[in-house]
């Protein structure tokens, strides 16, 4: 079923993307495939169906989760959530075994082909390309093209600046990426045609000058003159929020305001901890950010490019496992953060960030992702390829089709397996059992059907 209020029409009705005239009516048609675990592969798949919508094009969205049976897609997203708070180290675990193998386990894969048939009634009639927010999507997507049921091109937009196995799925035609790192690790992943594209990121996020800096203060009620360190953690704020916020506090390189998402629970918490500028979810965070100095984050999603967008340096420190880790060195590596190792250099690395050549010098780095020529944007590059299709020439036969009663047993015996999951994390997070995780982790990969995160503060 679509993404509740997704599709282009709907969005524009309601206010929610800005009206432009499309430059070429009645382009074609595009679906948009996200899945809500977080809120960055939503983010990046709004970005995508605002600027295809302006194009012309008529843009469909819908999110995994709701497309896998009787609401697995659920039971697998509180799963996710629940690891990453409780039992982080079982996340870190799964995270390496798959990246190791070079993808997911078999009961992943199942359970991704009994979305499979979903997805292809989902997708409207006239649908010209359809593209992948989530390395999920991409799998059961690939899988049809593979297989000769889907006849329309397939496109994976890499959202983070690191990219694990599971984001490289057979049968995707063609995979999308920020900068030249990703690229080059979805190429070692095995991709085949990657294309460097750019960000995606809302158009509000841009620099600032020093009058709109001091309205933005103002109205977020921050003090005018000191130096703000922005903290996020997610969408769900997650991560030592609080041992780091009190870190930020004490070592006076910067006022810490702190994003906890809709982790209201940790906004109270901070605010009985003395940390003053607390925030729950914030609708307005192009505005939060043009009041800070820096960014602070522990997962390196998109709201790391949205800071670069913004012009604001970037910190990581006290990374989340798994993609929040793999993020940071491969910003790190880009110059597009700094990765802050050692908390002894916290307050140093801050303070030339905020008034140092380390800060001038990750500025321009930032803003130059953002220079490219919009025709070679990522929009564009999708429309390219629903104007003028790919080659053919990684199609594999389609595999022959099995009865019905065996696809329904696997049906069921994937459903069974995916609540034996949840409930196996719940058992860890309450009993210390790493070997019930790991046994978990390489029969049934949370990671292949829940991403990599959540990033950021408001699109993790």
């Amino acid at each position: 079923m679509p993404h509740a209020g997704s599709t282009a029409s709907e969005l524009a009705h309601a206010g929610s993307i800005p009206q432009q005239r499309a430059r070429t009516p009645h382009a074609g048609r595009i679906a948009v495939v996200s899945a809500s675990v977080g809120a960055g592969h939503d983010g990046a798949a709004a970005e995508l169906t605002r600027r295809l919508s302006a194009d012309g094009f008529r843009v469909d969205r819908f999110d995994l989760l709701d497309l896998l049976p009787v609401h697995l897609g659920r039971a697998v997203q509180e799963g996710y959530h629940r690891m990453l708070v409780r039992a982080p180290w079982a996340y870190q675990r799964i995270y390496s075994t798959t990246e190791r193998a070079g993808g997911g386990g078999p009961l992943a894969r199942a359970l991704l082909r009994t979305a499979e048939a979903r997805v292809l009634r989902a997708l409207p009639p006239g649908t010209g390309a359809v593209v992948s927010t989530y390395p999920g999507a991409s799998r059961v997507l690939g899988n049809l093209r593979l297989k000769g049921r889907l006849g329309v091109p397939v496109l994976t937009y890499l959202t983070d600046f690191s990219v694990h196995p599971l984001w490289v799925a057979n049968g995707v035609d063609v995979h999308l990426a920020a900068h030249a790192i990703p690229a080059g690790q979805a190429r070692a992943a095995g991709a085949g045609d990657v294309r460097v594209c750019g960000p995606v990121t809302d158009p509000r996020f841009r620099p600032c000058d020093v009058e709109q800096r001091a309205r933005a203060r103002k109205a977020f009620g921050l003090p005018e003159r000191a130096p703000l360190a922005l903290l996020v953690a997610g969408s769900w704020g997650v991560g030592p929020v609080r041992q780091v916020a009190l870190e930020l506090r004490d070592c006076r390189a910067a006022v810490p305001v702190v994003v906890c998402g809709r982790n209201e629970t940790l906004a109270e918490q901070l605010r009985t901890d003395g940390i003053e500028h607390a925030f729950g979810w914030v609708d307005d965070m192009p505005g939060l950010m043009h009041t800070a100095d820096v960014l602070v984050q522990n997962a390196g999603g998109l709201t790391s490019l949205e800071a670069c967008a913004t012009g604001l340096p970037v910190a990581s420190y006290r990374c989340i496992p798994g993609h929040g880790l793999t993020n940071a060195a491969a910003l790190d590596e880009a110059g597009a953060a700094v990765w802050i190792r050692d908390p002894a250099d916290l307050k140093a690395v801050l303070c030339d960030l905020i008034d140092g050549p380390l800060g001038q010098q990750q500025r321009a780095t930032g803003l130059a992702l953002f220079a490219q020529d919009p025709q070679d944007g990522p929009a564009a590059e999708i429309a390219r390829v629903h104007r003028t299709g790919v080659q053919d020439g990684n199609r594999k036969p389609p595999p022959r089709r099995r009865r019905a009663p065996r696809r329904l047993a696997a049906t069921t015996a994937v459903a069974s397996a995916v609540w034996a999951c949840a409930v196996g994390t719940g058992m860890a997070t309450t009993y210390d059992g790493p070997g019930l995780m790991h046994t978990i982790g390489r029969g049934l990969d949370l990671s292949s059907f829940t991403g990599h995160h959540p990033h950021g503060s408001h699109h993790s």
